[in-house]
């Protein structure tokens, strides 16, 4: 994007990526067709990772056996290992790509619906960026569609990156 001078606008994007394939093709397909490869870029690229809410929320499991507080530190560093691998995955993919690019990176916890929407207005993002796993009508129904609901609830433009199909055709 230029303004009237003829110089690069600087953008923010904001990429939403988890543990997904359809969200590194996302990712990698905004790295491909929305960045501009020249040095004179400007753009910045916020890598969103937002942790899903814990199944477990009491110290119970469902039989009514306490759980000790060496699996709850457990768990929750599983969860911040997961979030800490998915991150520098990304970092890794958008620097192999541009070596230059500017990169910020958040970590959150809650539901990704409603953190990528507050963060999208939060930072007055320029566009947002997430995969579709493509779900059918009825998973859909079911597990809801994080895309359709930041489609339909952030301001910004919103670029929703289809799961690729195969070399077969199928998905």
């Amino acid at each position: 994007m230029a303004d009237d001078m003829g110089a690069a606008k600087e953008r923010r994007i904001l990429v939403a990526v988890d543990e997904s394939e359809e969200s590194m093709n996302a990712l990698s397909w905004c790295l491909k067709n929305v960045l501009v490869s020249t040095s004179s870029s400007k753009d910045t690229l916020i890598l969103l990772y937002v942790k899903p809410p814990r199944v477990v929320y009491s110290a119970l499991d469902g039989t009514g056996y306490l759980f000790s507080s060496d699996i709850m530190e457990t768990m929750q560093k599983y969860s911040n290992d997961i979030a800490d691998c998915v991150i520098e995955k990304a970092k890794r993919m958008c620097r192999e790509q541009f070596q230059d690019v500017k990169v910020e990176t958040m970590i959150e916890h809650g539901d990704p619906r409603d953190f990528i929407c507050q963060i999208a207005e939060k930072l007055h993002v320029d566009m947002l960026v997430m995969g579709s796993h493509g779900y059918g009508v009825i998973k859909r129904a079911f597990l809801g569609s994080v895309s359709n609901h930041c489609a339909q609830n952030v301001k910004c433009p919103v670029l929703i990156v289809k799961r690729p199909t195969s070399a077969s055709g199928s998905k």
